[in-house]
């Protein structure tokens, strides 16, 4: 592990976190036949709480009918549990190395209820965005890449020039 800022707290490796990635990758293309993605997750959650509270809707809807309704447990999908155990594993870490803390980090130039207007923005643009694309950017370039699809390269050249573009506009938000 490396040791950052000389104030005890401790960050993996970024090498030995991109070959545990890519070990986990080339797992869920061998244990399930596909790769990793959370966006799966969130879609069979959002259509378990239709299920819940409108069955009727879901049984005459062509999309929620895909993975709720009938006999469909869309809460028992492996993708589900991927996003759990990653929630999971992110607070543990953040107790083991010291760095859960319950606080908003922002610039000095904004407020915490800016700063989290901004990042719920920022979530529902991405969910929405991963809909239109038919999966997260760990599906569509981290997975697509590993199995050498264009579309996979071209997917994250998308992603991260459109972050370098986002990073500059919004950046006063945060410096």
């Amino acid at each position: 592990m490396k040791k950052i800022k000389n104030d005890g707290t401790y960050y993996l490796n970024p090498y030995l976190g991109g070959v545990i990635l890519g070990t986990f990758l080339f797992l869920a293309f061998y244990i399930s036949g596909r790769g990793l993605g959370a966006s799966g997750a969130v879609k069979n959650s959002v259509a378990a709480g239709v299920n819940v509270i409108a069955p009727e809707h879901v049984a005459k809807s062509a999309y929620y009918s895909q993975f709720a309704g009938g006999d469909k447990q869309p809460m028992s999908n492996w993708l589900v549990f991927e996003v759990l155990g990653v929630l999971a594993g992110a607070f543990l870490s953040g107790i083991i190395f010291n760095r859960l803390k319950m606080k908003v980090e922002h610039s000095p130039k904004i407020t915490s209820r800016r700063r989290l207007i901004f990042a719920l923005a920022g979530g529902l643009i991405f969910g929405f965005g991963s809909q239109l694309g038919r999966g997260c950017t760990s599906g569509a370039a981290l997975s697509g890449m590993a199995v050498l699809s264009f579309g996979g390269y071209i997917t994250m050249i998308a992603i991260f020039g459109t972050a370098f573009l986002a990073a500059w506009i919004f950046r006063k938000n945060w410096i």
